[in-house]
């Protein structure tokens, strides 16, 4: 394959049209990006794309244009380089000619007499979001649904000017956050609100007459009626914010992404190199590398959570869905009040807390409304959409009045099989028969929880993940007896919450719970043998997991971990053995790690054997554990495919992207096989997205 070919590529087509401007003595340029596919199907550039745009821009410069505009088709502005191209490059030269393409192309419009402008109407992710940079000016539409450049967590950097033009454009702190800290963050993607803000663009418009009013504010600037202004960009804070930085990732990642190491020192070379000098140094890390395994395991995660995890494996036909336009909340919690609130914001239909008594309600509601005034407060939400919230969530202590006519009702109750089994026969005599009933057990069976009731059908497992407005991972479980239409409906405000839901069967503790579990236990075996804890806790610090054991033994919470425990315990009592150290720590109600540092006052409740194992053997044992595991997880049928506990660790435990999913890892490191004798994926299934 030439580097200016890629096997089935899906050219995204440059389109040039004239554009008469009221005001302007002759027209502009505009240049469409647009693949001929529905916005389903993102504009991407391989070579084929950039080539388009090269003939674009120069048809557009020979017209003699006021300006040139690039925009996208509808929704979507571009979301970067065509990745399905990278695993085909043959060699390191070809990495490094794709590099030089786009840097090429891309630089025609910075270093254009003629003013440049982008025009983001939509998704602008990577070489998108790049593009846009190397435009004079950018508009930005306020319907705009995902702004990053996420390429670390792929394994890469960004490799078309984005290390160079962003951060002498916002400044090196906001530059680092979207370069480095977003995308170790699940990827988080910026608001165009955030991105106007920053100075990534120039002004943020109204995404119903985007186009019409881009074309009147880029037409006031080439008549000299809008004069942009950027602030003064501090190159004294430079170094200082790269050494924290690195610092924070030596803290988190140990190392073991060397891309984030290579978007650090080109950050470094942003500071005082000519754009030339940092554009290369892009190609040479991009060629670097575009070949390693993080790369490949990067592509898998990537292709598992845009693909994968919007097309469900085992979701029932969505036409069996029924409506909601209520939703009941049992209890008032902090995990309910979570919920209260994301409910209210994603399906807009009232929601209603109850509890106990009036006071546990009081607080329920009030935590909603302190958090939508937070909202406000930072810029987040308008005014008007906190009073319409203000007004969908309530809270009464009478559960007849309050759910009598909810379509969807979930509890977030005390983690006993007795105390919610009482809640749904109390509720059962309330709701009607169609009405959805809900549980966020972490690991309670749902067929237990409903076999006593008439209706046993309605009842489904419906298991977010803390915090619940950042996870984006959504358990639903199947009982024995739910029906379809009520997987269904589940599946739908699964959607409408915007999570990222799997089909889990009705085992002890789902996916990820049991991971972790099974994970945490074989850590705290190590402890209870004689292992130090700095040792266990620092053991698995060369996969670079976004926690150490025990802070996320700390974030689940000892007691909780200690109750799951307990249940996976007498489940399968081989391989799940209770601590009596983990309950040593959840009695003392002391917190495990303070300040970085593990709490010693929790070191000396422990009482522990004399046959301490070195962190390699922790670490080996840690895996070898998860494999077993997952074996028999997959055996059992938990999920339809290993993909889908890949997909449940990914976004509901944090597993890292350049790991890739957990099954792949533990297949490339030889631990499936050595474990259980086979691989959990064919050879090469984890190296190509599709």
């Amino acid at each position: 394959m030439s580097a200016l070919t890629a096997p089935n590529e899906v050219v995204t087509r440059a389109l040039l049209r004239q554009v008469n401007v009221p005001g302007l003595d002759r027209p502009a340029a505009l240049i469409t990006l647009d693949n001929g596919f529905d916005h389903t199907k993102p504009n991407t550039f391989g070579p084929g794309g950039l080539t388009s745009l090269d003939e674009a821009i120069t048809a557009a410069l020979a017209a003699n244009p006021a300006f040139v505009a690039v925009t996208g088709k509808p929704y979507v502005f571009c979301v970067g380089a065509d990745l399905t191209s990278l695993p085909h490059l043959a060699d390191r030269e070809q990495a490094l000619e794709i590099g030089r393409l786009g840097h090429r192309v891309f630089a025609r419009l910075k270093d254009s007499t003629v003013p440049t402008f982008a025009f983001v109407n939509g998704a602008a992710m990577g070489g998108g979001l790049e593009l846009a940079l190397h435009c004079h000016y950018r508009t930005l539409s306020g319907g705009a649904a995902a702004l990053a450049l996420p390429e670390v967590s792929l394994g890469l950097v960004p490799g078309w000017g984005g290390t160079q033009l962003l951060p002498n454009l916002i400044g090196i702190p906001a530059a680092t956050q979207v370069i480095l800290q977003n995308p170790l963050m699940q990827n988080r993607m910026l608001k165009p609100k955030q991105a106007a803000e920053m100075g990534i663009a120039d002004v943020l418009l109204e995404p119903a007459d985007f186009l019409e009013r881009s074309l009147q504010w880029a037409a006031g600037v080439v008549r000299g009626e809008i004069t942009v202004t950027r602030p003064e960009v501090d190159r004294d804070m430079w170094a200082g914010v790269l050494y924290f930085a690195r610092q924070t990732l030596d803290q988190r990642l140990h190392g073991a992404v060397p891309s984030a190491y290579r978007a650090l020192d080109l950050l470094e070379t942003a500071k005082d190199a000519d754009f030339a000098a940092g554009t290369a140094a892009e190609d040479e890390a991009l060629a670097d590398l575009v070949f390693s395994e993080e790369l490949r395991s990067g592509l898998y995660a990537f292709d598992l959570v845009q693909r994968r995890a919007k097309r469900p494996a085992g979701a029932p036909d969505k036409g069996l869905a029924r409506t909601v336009t209520k939703v009941g909340i049992v209890g008032a919690g902090l995990m309910a009040s979570q919920l209260a609130l994301l409910f209210a914001r994603r399906l807009q239909v009232p929601v209603v807390l109850t509890d106990l008594d009036q006071a546990r309600v009081d607080k329920g509601v009030g935590y909603v409304h302190t958090q939508i005034e937070k909202a406000v407060t930072k810029g987040r939400m308008d005014k008007g959409t906190a009073a319409k919230l203000y007004g969908l969530v309530s809270g009464s202590v009478d559960k007849a009045a309050a759910f009598a006519d909810a379509d969807f009702v979930i509890e977030a109750v005390f983690e006993d099989l007795g105390v919610k089994k009482q809640v749904w026969a109390e509720l059962e005599k309330i709701v009607s028969p169609e009405a959805v009933l809900a549980t966020n057990t972490s690991s309670l069976s749902i067929t237990e929880m409903a076999a006593d009731l008439e209706h046993p059908e309605r009842v489904v497992g419906f298991h977010f993940f803390n915090p619940v407005a950042v996870l984006p991972l959504l358990e639903i479980v199947r009982g024995e007896r739910t029906d379809d239409a009520t997987l269904a409906t589940a599946f739908a405000v699964g959607k409408q919450l915007k999570k990222s839901s799997v089909l889990v069967s009705d085992a002890p503790a789902f996916v990820v719970n049991r991971l972790l579990t099974r994970f945490l236990g074989t850590v705290f075996a190590a402890v209870d043998a004689g292992t130090p804890l700095d040792v266990a806790n620092s053991a698995l610090d060369p996969l670079g997991l976004p926690m150490r054991p025990l802070a996320l033994l700390q974030l689940v919470g000892p007691a909780v971990a200690y109750h799951v425990g307990g249940t996976l315990h007498a489940a399968f009592p081989d391989r799940f053995v209770v601590s009596e150290n983990l309950k040593r720590i959840a009695d003392s109600g002391q917190p495990i790690v303070v300040d970085d540092e593990i709490n010693a006052e929790v070191a000396k409740l422990l009482v522990t054997g004399d046959a301490p194992l070195t962190a390699e053997q922790v670490r080996q044992n840690a895996l070898d554990a998860l494999a077993q595991e997952i074996r028999l997880m997959l055996d059992e049928g938990v999920v339809a495919e290993a993909q889908d506990i890949d997909l449940c660790m990914l976004l509901g435990a944090g597993w890292p992207f350049h790991l890739g999913g957990i099954t792949p890892y533990l297949d490339r490191t030889g631990t499936s096989e050595r474990v259980t004798g086979r691989r959990f994926l064919p050879r090469g299934a984890a190296s190509l997205p599709g």
